[in-house]
């Protein structure tokens, strides 16, 4: 089956015929455009533990989230060409770089060709557990395409508001997504398992970054993470918001985080119940930890 002649991968359904070339809402034909495959030591501590996590970087995007961190490979198609072939020869690259795991960043838009590749490469020898690291805006039935082949889910549950996901990510039906996609991921995986240096092996950790001004919204996400998911779900919670991209249209938004907001939501994290959580540093909000997507180990 070609999943990209009439493509409904996403939640978009733009049913546009990426096989022959043309662009989905995502901006992307159906052969893989990637931007960067590095060491990144900047996630979850039981993501990139000492020796880092093996990311790979794709380009386009389904969502238009107008604070977008990585809008030079999301909106601005900056990228390389690469066969599914070669993505299983950078999985197979990452691990010899040492790295804990293979972290797939953005890929909702390639989920038939990256199933292809992971199983490639696992039959060539990939041992280390494969990422799926997502904005969140996913189609459970898409999910089911990567059943078996990645380990660990690093989704975002951006909002929970409808009208502040059509306002920033040109999404108004983000929540309604999300919510099946993560739980696809859970039934995928299961419990989460980490090894006896703290290192994840198998499991799902939900992101979610504060907006400045939008707390409240914030509290709501935690409480359905609370409802959908229990309070032993992994959470971490994002301070690194900073005023990129398009930011300034939005005065509201057009700011750092300031920490009172940030501990207020992390204060609500604990006055639910919720009981594993990552937190961020002040620090973290630093436009230098965005990644230099210089097509470098494609």
């Amino acid at each position: 089956m070609n999943y990209y002649k009439k493509c409904t991968l996403c939640p978009r359904n733009c049913g546009t015929d990426r096989a022959n070339g043309q662009l989905g809402f995502c901006r992307m034909p159906s052969i893989i455009t990637a931007a960067l495959a590095s060491v990144h030591r900047w996630e979850e501590p039981p993501i990139s533990g000492t020796r880092g996590s093996g990311t790979i970087f794709f380009s386009g995007c389904n969502l238009r989230c107008v604070f977008c961190q990585n809008h030079d490979i999301s909106s601005d198609n900056i990228g390389r060409e690469i066969s599914t072939d070669r993505l299983s020869e950078i999985m197979l690259e990452q691990q010899d770089r040492g790295v804990h795991n293979i972290n797939l960043v953005t890929g909702v838009h390639y989920i038939p060709s990256i199933a292809e590749a992971i199983s490639k490469a696992k039959g060539l020898g990939l041992t280390i557990p494969v990422v799926y690291n997502s904005g969140g805006y996913e189609k459970a039935e898409s999910l089911k395409l990567l059943d078996g082949l990645v380990d660990i889910y690093l989704p975002d549950i951006k909002y929970y508001s409808s009208e502040l996901s059509a306002k920033y990510s040109n999404a108004a039906d983000y929540f309604e997504y999300a919510i099946p996609a993560v739980t696809e991921m859970y039934r995928q995986t299961g419990k989460n398992i980490f090894d006896e240096n703290g290192i994840m092996k198998k499991g799902v950790i939900i992101r979610h970054m504060i907006l400045p001004s939008h707390k409240d919204d914030s509290f709501k996400v935690l409480d359905s993470i609370k409802e959908n998911f229990g309070e032993e779900a992994y959470v971490s919670l994002l301070r690194q918001y900073t005023p990129m991209y398009r930011a300034s249209e939005y005065k509201e938004i057009n700011r750092r985080l300031m920490s009172a907001e940030y501990t207020r939501v992390i204060d609500h994290f604990f006055e639910i119940g919720l009981k594993n959580g990552y937190m961020q540093e002040k620090s973290s909000a630093a436009s230098e930890y965005t990644p230099l997507f210089d097509l470098s180990g494609l």
